[in-house]
């Protein structure tokens, strides 16, 4: 965080003595966002590998992971950047649902401050390619100061995204908007979110279950979700398996091989 900040400084009082003003704003503007999505949690510490493996441990059936949820902004591939905040949680469903609740109010000027948001849209939206972010939420969500969104279903506008330097997390993007497929439903609600594409049995995927406040970490990776209530236990087995696997690092560059150092510091 330290090198963050002098970074940042250097840039906001000297840019012209690396970058053009232009490209030194937007560079600023990136770091102070990848600054304000790292809360004071142990788990921010972490990597979502090194989560799920924790989870695991603890016979967790999914390892928290939110399967084929990748992040599309503000950058694909070859990032640090890491979303660690609880979940405020969106439910979306058909449009042509008259049964379900409407919400009196837009559900990205209800989230709360230093959030992430979690949308899960019905499993059919994503047969029907549409999205259910786009830039004007994502521009509504920095007003909230959320830090971030992930998304059990499609985003597009990705430009605007990007340019902004706001972390999506989705399943994928098209140029279809909400209207007329989905509509939110409830906020704050507990989610049930299924894998996609699998099929059904005792050896399926599990759905994994998102309650609002529960810990979400994201990265180039892919996305876990952490009871809060496990937080803590989760954080210190991160930790451990961390200097294990650093152990076994060292054993294997000095030829003891994968099978022998994985034994050694892992116990299989």
């Amino acid at each position: 965080m330290i090198a963050f900040e002098a970074v940042l400084k250097y840039l906001r009082t000297f840019p012209e003595n690396v970058l053009g003003d232009e490209e030194a704003r937007s560079l600023a503007s990136l770091l102070e966002q990848s600054m304000s999505t790292v809360t004071t949690s142990p788990l921010s510490s972490f990597s979502t590998c090194e989560i799920s493996d924790a989870l695991i441990k603890l016979e967790s059936p999914h390892g928290g992971h939110i399967p084929d949820i990748h992040m599309l902004s503000p950058f694909v591939s070859g990032s640090q950047l890491k979303i660690c905040a609880p979940a405020y949680t969106v439910q979306m469903v058909l449009a042509s649902d008259q049964t379900a609740p409407k919400l009196s109010a837009h559900f990205v000027d209800t989230a709360t401050p230093g959030s992430v948001i979690v949308i899960d849209a019905p499993a059919r939206s994503v047969c029907l390619k549409n999205a259910v972010w786009g830039g004007l939420m994502t521009a509504g969500a920095q007003a909230r100061e959320a830090v971030g969104v992930v998304i059990s279903g499609r985003c597009r506008d990705l430009a605007e995204h990007r340019a902004a330097g706001f972390p999506v997390f989705a399943r994928g993007h098209s140029t279809l908007g909400q209207s007329p497929f989905v509509r939110p439903s409830a906020i704050n609600v507990p989610l049930v979110i299924q894998p996609q594409g699998t099929a059904a049995g005792p050896d399926a995927f599990p759905a994994i279950r998102v309650e609002p406040g529960d810990w979400i970490v994201a990265d180039e990776d892919g996305v876990v979700c952490v009871p809060k209530d496990m937080a803590d236990k989760v954080a210190e087995l991160a930790a451990t398996g961390r200097d294990n696997d650093a152990r076994a690092l060292e054993d294997i560059k000095a030829g003891k091989g994968v099978q022998a150092s994985l034994k050694k510091h892992r116990g299989k």
